[in-house]
């Protein structure tokens, strides 16, 4: 009898051991749990960030003025990575003599630009400010003298000169008042000399230390990631190294022959502000889709108020059919197709790029919407093929295996 009521007890322990060990178990938190949590602590972080995102912006821009030497220094290296690789094959794999060449050139490129077109830029922007007052009455007469000729309102046609002259006036002094800060722009320059020899010094260790650099880059996501992942990773690297090399190379090369060909032509056309007009023409021509309008726009606007409708009215003709040859000649045989984007996708990166990060979100927006649109729809393409059919709904018939080996 004792020892059944012993037995009883033990078994009474075990029990309640086992029960307390089930409900430990079915508080444990299972994959569902982690995941709701997860949704539920990113909510949250989406919130208070979304409540002080201006916390945030100064929080990043500080940082980012704190990085910024070694990302300008990454900028200089990955522009001048493709004439290192090309001089460093020329020279049978001499990468250090590759690096000094390639840095001469883009020095003397930078010393010439800054002898030669600045000081003529400065002159070109004085002479406009200077003659502001007479470009603007020599304008009025053209278009009172049209008025008259089309028989127009006047009391319309000049409200609207009115309005105009006011803001070219406002235009105009605001450019007179920045243009000391223009030609003093050295001073700032000079400030920062520090910053600028930092990028520069650190774009040359990046080119020196490149495949070091990569290595490491390799060693860390093959560390972190699983294998599979790992590789998927290093593959989209690649792709997105790709495209942006070959379309920021590629429209660099094409907005400077651009720019060349604007100047000849408007010099064997014998037009005023030759230089300053092709610099905006080829600058502006690095944004994909607006760019050429960008760039005309102002610069008819210049030719009507300081030179003659004629001029202009040429001008215009030449940069459309300049445009037509860079679109559909010079554009395609320089970048290819590395983007593979359609017209309104193209429009939307810019919009959204430059809405974004201004000048150099418009170029660079278009090669970041590349990759994404590019991983987007291989995932769609993934998902369509997990479930057996195509784009428009309709199954696909499966291939076996003895198929596909024969």
């Amino acid at each position: 009898m004792g020892c059944s009521v012993f037995v009883s007890h033990q078994e009474v322990k075990k029990m309640e051991k086992e029960k307390d060990e089930n409900s430990v178990n079915n508080w444990k938190p299972n994959h569902r749990f982690v995941g709701n949590m997860a949704v539920v602590i990113v909510g949250i972080l989406f919130y208070v960030g979304i409540t002080n995102l201006h916390l945030i912006a100064k929080t990043v821009n500080g940082f980012l003025q704190v990085l910024s030497p070694f990302i300008w220094g990454f900028v200089i290296a990955y522009l001048l990575d493709g004439v290192v690789r090309w001089f460093e094959k020329k020279l049978n794999g001499k990468r250090l003599l590759a690096i000094g060449i390639s840095y001469l050139l883009a020095i003397a490129m930078v010393v010439l630009l800054l002898s030669f077109v600045i000081p003529q830029l400065i002159q070109s922007v004085r002479i406009l400010i200077d003659n502001a007052s007479g470009y603007m009455a020599n304008l009025t007469s053209l278009v009172n003298q049209w008025t008259v000729k089309l028989g127009l309102d006047p009391e319309v046609t000049k409200n609207m000169m009115i309005s105009y002259t006011d803001l070219m006036n406002q235009v105009t002094q605001i450019a007179a008042k920045l243009m000391p800060q223009i030609l003093n722009y050295g001073m700032a320059v000079g400030s920062g000399v520090v910053s600028a020899l930092t990028a520069l010094i650190a774009s040359i260790y990046m080119l020196m230390d490149k495949n070091k650099l990569l290595g490491q880059m390799h060693k860390v996501i093959y560390a972190f990631l699983p294998l599979p992942k790992a590789k998927r990773t290093l593959e989209v690297c690649s792709h997105a190294n790709k495209v942006f090399n070959g379309f920021i190379g590629g429209k660099i090369i094409d907005s400077a022959i651009i720019g060349v060909i604007c100047f000849v032509g408007m010099n064997l056309l014998r037009m005023p502000f030759a230089l300053l007009i092709s610099v905006i023409v080829g600058v502006t021509n690095v944004i994909p889709f607006f760019g050429p309008f960008i760039g005309a726009i102002p610069s008819i606007m210049i030719l009507l108020m300081a030179s003659s409708p004629m001029n202009a009215l040429k001008f215009g003709i030449f940069i459309i059919v300049l445009q037509q040859f860079d679109g559909n000649i010079l554009g395609p045989k320089i970048l290819g197709d590395f983007t593979g984007l359609s017209a309104i996708w193209v429009l939307v990166a810019i919009i959204v790029g430059g809405g974004l990060f201004g000048f150099a979100g418009m170029v660079v927006g278009v090669p970041t919407f590349a990759v994404l649109y590019s991983l987007g729809s291989e995932f769609l393409r993934n998902r369509l093929n997990a479930k057996g059919i195509d784009a428009q709904g309709n199954a696909v018939p499966t291939v076996t295996n003895a198929e596909q080996s024969e």
